[in-house]
């Protein structure tokens, strides 16, 4: 991984907590280690962003309240990552800390085709390559990106940003298709009233087999709850759990054009 990123990057350096290498049950430390290590990087002046290493199951018990402990220097970075490290991605947004991306984490080495995730992370983290990121996006939008259990989950929470007015990106992994219509009809009535710009679906892979054929694919699902709810369905987007998954900044996008 480090050698990569000097190979493709040498204007980076790559900087891993200790942390990341802890082990508590399921997680890489208990949670006031988890949080302790991300207030000190983000607070750290000569960092110029977190890059999380892996979705982060539990990210939400560290998520509540963070933006409390942060100070100026965690203003100025940029966050990235996917999955339930959306919970975080959601708090820094809602705080209007920082600025985020849904994209590659470091773990993605590891997938078939996972260098060239890593590297499409970096051209986004160290250069602003505009090419890095998911080819529906433009100019004149506000867009917002995550997995849809882990929005689901956040939907009512103190964790969830306002989305009005936002393109919403959604993708998903794991989950069978039933779950992702229940999934579907929290969220889209729940948010149905912050008038959307419309909707997005990504990539919904390793579907489980169900005892009997659910009757519709997950765009079908997406489009009906879209539909029900008064929400415009955009169509497809590139992101997910998967090398082929694109950036999306959360934001403006004439923002992050003008500083790409």
């Amino acid at each position: 991984m480090m050698e990569l990123a000097r190979e493709s990057h040498d204007n980076c350096e790559l900087i891993f907590a200790d942390q990341c290498f802890a082990e508590d049950g399921h997680f890489a430390g208990n949670d006031a280690l988890r949080r302790k290590t991300f207030v000190a990087m983000a607070n750290d002046p000569d960092l110029d962003a977190i890059w999380f290493v892996r979705g982060g199951y539990g990210a939400a018990r560290m998520a509540l309240d963070i933006s409390s402990e942060l100070n100026d220097a965690a203003d100025t970075k940029l966050y990235m990552g996917y999955s339930d490290a959306g919970n975080l991605l959601a708090s820094l947004y809602r705080a209007n800390i920082g600025t985020q991306a849904h994209g590659p984490m470091p773990t993605d080495i590891r997938r078939d085709g996972g260098e060239k995730a890593v590297r499409r992370a970096l051209d986004w983290i160290v250069n602003r390559d505009l090419a890095a990121l998911d080819p529906s996006l433009e100019p004149n939008h506000i867009y917002a990106a995550f997995n849809l259990m882990t929005l689901a989950m956040m939907t009512g929470t103190p964790l969830m940003p306002n989305l009005s007015g936002h393109v919403l990106m959604i993708e998903e992994v794991s989950e069978h298709l039933y779950a992702f219509d229940r999934a579907m009809f929290h969220i889209t009535s729940n948010l149905q009233n912050q008038k959307l710009a419309g909707l997005r679906l990504g990539q919904v892979t390793d579907i489980p087999e169900n005892d009997r054929p659910f009757g519709e694919n997950a765009e079908d699902i997406a489009r009906r709850w879209c539909r029900e709810h008064g929400i415009a369905f955009l169509g497809t987007a590139n992101i997910g759990h998967s090398a082929n998954n694109m950036i999306v900044p959360f934001g403006n996008s004439d923002a992050w054009r003008t500083n790409g």
